[in-house]
């Protein structure tokens, strides 16, 4: 992203601009990316989780389309189910900003559930919270197995990748 685009951004976000005016003028599929990432970058700080692992499970979830829809009723860029949104606040799942913020507090929450095994917290992202609680790490579903797998991978792949840029610098 140019300079000038992330100025322009951040001073869309310090004068009130909500992400759906943002993205009135952010037409192509890969500066609907950049204000993820900007809510990503931001929320992640702001609830003390790794911009890696939120970027990763948001690849797995809805491949950072936020119009996704789950055949369970999950939608936006990080799949929140409605019950999951009433509990973090999100009035519009479909809203960029309010998606990641309910998602990535949601994560912040089971990081404090899980006191930070991310299996647990990453199975308990997709399958909910309870089931994981009930039975911890005996909670065996070949598809919750999968997609953790899946999401530490890019984690993974995505810290490698910082750490070398951070090498480089």
């Amino acid at each position: 992203m140019f300079l000038s685009e992330w100025k322009l951004l951040i001073a869309g976000v310090i004068i009130g601009l909500s992400s759906e005016g943002l993205l009135a003028q952010a037409s192509t599929d890969d500066r609907i990316r950049r204000v993820a990432v900007y809510f990503v970058q931001h929320y992640s700080r702001i609830y003390g989780i790794e911009p890696e692992l939120v970027e990763s499970i948001v690849e797995v979830e809805s491949n950072w389309r936020p119009g996704a829809i789950s055949p369970k009723g999950a939608t936006g860029l990080m799949q929140l189910m409605p019950q999951t949104a009433r509990r973090f606040r999100v009035q519009n799942r479909f809203n960029i900003e309010q998606n990641i913020r309910g998602g990535v507090e949601y994560l912040a929450w089971l990081h404090k559930v899980f006191k930070g095994d991310l299996r647990l917290v990453t199975a308990a992202y997709v399958a909910g919270e309870r089931r994981v609680i009930r039975r911890g790490l005996a909670y065996s579903c070949p598809e919750v197995f999968a997609y953790v797998q899946q999401v530490a991978r890019l984690y993974r792949n995505k810290l490698q990748s910082k750490h070398k840029k951070e090498g480089q610098s």
